[in-house]
């Protein structure tokens, strides 16, 4: 695999069918897709748009680094959502392997660090169902990292049991919102990073993940000054150490895509074509 730079295809905010002309222009090798909210693998991932999908994905030359399946809200993290939530990840396994990947990741929750929270035994109890239906569909689901420090997502990994359950290494969701490195914890989480995420940025002030992601969780993000808190940046301007961050995951064996995702900035287009040069001039 010669180039292993990836794109999340939302990130142009363009739409799937022209970000992946984009991604293709910027001179990624493969993308990753936000499936949508739910009830969107079938109302919006009909027929149709799959194979019209499928068509501009093979006429680019791209491959699918990873489909993206978060619903929103609390994740797992809710028994009475547990029901709609697997079932339309189950779905989302199916649309997965259909497009030509195997790597679903999404957003869990907040993992606890207390293991008596019952919060955490909702979460284990989900990932545990996922894990079981992953390995079925030939796929692997993989849990972003930010809201926990890596040491805790390892001991839940551990506690699952299942290797179609790894690890979405997100570097600059722990810098910006736990403080950990991100070095470090590629050799807390080696063997279970299955797809990765090429972002940059830094924590102005910690609050901590319950107060960040449970402002996501409930929709009130707009009532929150985050960025007195973190800052996304574009790739080489942040705290993220990527020349450690890339050897580490070499060291680790680590053979799958770097995707870059830009979820803020005026010129998403400009930024995404900078980090793929920025990737390049470190050797991928």
């Amino acid at each position: 695999m010669s180039n292993r730079i990836g794109v999340m295809v939302d990130s142009f905010c363009l739409g799937v069918l022209d970000g992946l002309d984009a991604a293709k222009k910027v001179g990624a090798a493969a993308v990753q897709i936000y499936v949508g909210g739910r009830g969107a693998v079938t109302e919006t991932w009909t027929p149709s748009f799959r194979a019209d999908v499928k068509k501009k994905m093979e006429d680019n030359g791209l491959a699918v680094s990873a489909m993206c399946g978060d619903m929103g809200g609390h994740g797992f993290a809710l028994r009475e959502e547990h029901e709609w939530r697997i079932d339309e990840t189950r779905r989302m396994f199916d649309l997965t392997r259909e497009l030509g990947g195997d790597i679903l990741t999404t957003h869990i929750g907040v993992i606890p660090e207390d293991a008596s929270n019952p919060r955490r035994d909702s979460l284990l109890e989900a990932m545990t169902k996922l894990g079981g239906y992953a390995a079925e569909a030939g796929c692997r689901i993989a849990i972003e990292t930010g809201p926990e420090r890596p040491e805790i997502l390892k001991k839940f990994l551990d506690d699952i049991g299942n290797s179609a359950v790894g690890v979405n290494y997100d570097p600059a969701n722990l810098k910006m919102v736990t403080g950990a490195d991100p070095v470090a914890g590629v050799k807390t989480l080696a063997g279970s990073i299955y797809h990765t995420h090429a972002k940059d940025g830094r924590m102005i002030k910690y609050i901590g993940p319950e107060a960040i992601y449970g402002f996501f969780a409930e929709g009130g993000i707009g009532d929150m000054r985050m960025g007195d808190y973190f800052l996304e940046t574009p790739l080489g301007e942040g705290n993220v150490d990527f020349p450690g961050w890339l050897k580490a995951l070499e060291e680790i064996g680590y053979k799958g895509y770097f995707t870059i995702e830009r979820e803020v900035g005026a010129n998403a287009y400009a930024d995404i074509e900078l980090a793929v040069n920025f990737l390049k001039k470190l050797g991928l």
